[in-house]
């Protein structure tokens, strides 16, 4: 009989941990796609380094595009500089956000870009890795294709 009063127990206080943490996981899912709303505020006003606050300040940082990687953020800094600046920049738009809570300080999204430069139109699917830091989300990892 105890190990059926211990599953018992143990139910229910699974069952009244899920609220609570479906709120939590629901406030980090919003506080995310904020981070994905203010990169591309960021961006669509020409401000680099404005789009590149939410990624992660780390020589660690990782990019993937293709079949090229990118370690450190002031090298991203330096590839999005030379590929996207003035009026290469154009208009950025996310479509298809997935946010994916793991745990209280780690996520991932996944998600559709596109970026409109007067009459062309460029795209593909991301797939980004967040961490929790004192500052908030940030973006350790960014596959982009």
């Amino acid at each position: 009989m105890r190990k059926y009063d211990i599953a018992i127990i143990i139910l229910l206080i699974s069952g009244l941990c899920a609220p609570a943490c479906f709120g939590q996981y629901q406030q980090d899912s919003e506080e995310i796609l904020r981070v994905l709303e203010l990169q591309k505020e960021a961006w669509n006003r020409g401000d680099l380094e404005g789009y590149m606050a939410y990624y992660w300040k780390s020589a660690e940082l990782t990019f993937q595009s293709g079949a090229s990687r990118v370690r450190g953020w002031d090298i991203l800094l330096e590839r999005y500089q030379k590929s996207y600046s003035g009026e290469k920049m154009g208009q950025l738009d996310f479509s298809d956000i997935e946010v994916n809570v793991l745990s209280k300080d780690c996520a991932y999204v996944l998600g559709r870009w596109s970026v409109t430069v007067q009459d062309e139109k460029k795209g593909g699917v991301f797939t980004l890795i967040l961490k929790r830091f004192p500052e908030g989300w940030r973006i350790i990892h960014d596959h982009t294709s």
